[in-house]
């Protein structure tokens, strides 16, 4: 007789928020990490709210957007990842994306990423923060296979608001070996080291993103923006084996795997000679997002992008 599938004994929990600037400067290295643990760990997202409801609203708003658009370029230069070309406005609120992020976790894990990527892409590509319910189920528009009237359902039910207040909660509980007290985080010359916020009530949250990786023989924690060999030295040392290297796919492969790839993704996850045929180039600020054709029939940027030569 056979027994239900055995859940996996490695938890990595990425602490993040889909408006973030490091966390989509991670995307390459984190999708790498996914590729190559596979379904070997349960991998879970708790979403932080970087720009909660209690801020205050800045007194010069056009001032405050001029400082944190050279905020996430200085964040960019140091990632490589693609920023806006013009930031319409700092974020009013991560509440409504990481609600959709989160409700979107109940149709399964594949569109649950391609929700969260539509959303880190509102801001840092199309520069129009998905602050608001309506931006934020718009953003989404055409993800494949999702089913948006129940996520609309279920991004305004109270059971997803509740998940997303734990994930707060959560990410306002950081392990020791991050807290800023005592000894330091190490950088390893990380430009953003990670160790944990300051809190306006004292306390302290996770940097993002982090990633707490649970094993059976111990926990670890990777905060802030690192190589790749930081967090395959971690994994190794908890559960040996565990990550492999799978080989990297073609470019057109890997551009129908993932649909949207930016210069760095596509240098550490493809193989072979860039641009595949079809792709469609979306310019930003520092660089191009490339999409998949049948992504950007549907993607907010797809009608500013141009097909590559063949």
């Amino acid at each position: 007789m056979t027994g239900p599938p055995r859940r996996p004994a490695v938890e990595v929990v990425e602490y993040t928020d889909p408006l973030c600037p490091w966390a989509w400067g991670s995307e390459p290295v984190f999708r790498r990490l996914r590729a190559g643990l596979g379904d070997r760990v349960r991998w879970r997202r708790a979403y932080c709210v970087l720009f909660d409801h209690d801020d205050d609203p800045p007194p010069d708003p056009a001032a405050e957007t001029a400082w944190y658009a050279r905020y996430v370029e200085d964040v960019s230069a140091h990632t490589g990842a693609p920023r806006a070309r013009r930031l319409s406005r700092v974020a009013v609120s991560s509440w409504p994306s990481s609600l959709v992020a989160k409700a979107a976790e109940r149709q399964g894990d594949e569109v649950a990423g391609r929700v969260l990527r539509r959303l880190r892409e509102s801001v840092f590509v199309l520069g129009e923060p998905a602050d608001t319910p309506a931006l934020a189920e718009s953003a989404v528009r055409g993800v494949p296979g999702l089913d948006r009237e129940r996520l609309a359902a279920d991004a305004a039910s109270a059971a997803v608001l509740e998940a997303v207040r734990a994930d707060r909660a959560e990410a306002r509980r950081p392990v020791r070996e991050v807290l800023p007290t005592g000894s330091e985080v190490p950088s390893g010359g990380s430009p953003h080291p990670g160790a944990a916020k300051e809190t306006a009530d004292g306390g302290y949250r996770y940097a993002l993103p982090t990633l707490l990786v649970r094993a059976p023989s111990g926990c670890r924690a990777v905060p802030g923006w690192r190589p790749y060999e930081e967090y395959a030295s971690a994994f190794e040392e908890l559960s040996p084996g565990l990550l492999t290297e799978t080989a990297r796919p073609a470019p057109g492969a890997a551009l129908a795997r993932y649909r949207s790839l930016t210069d760095p993704e596509r240098t550490l996850l493809t193989d072979g000679p860039w641009p595949p045929a079809g792709a469609v180039r979306v310019g930003t600020g520092n660089g191009p997002v490339w999409l998949h054709p049948d992504e950007a029939a549907v993607h907010p940027a797809g009608d500013g992008g141009s097909p590559a030569a063949p």
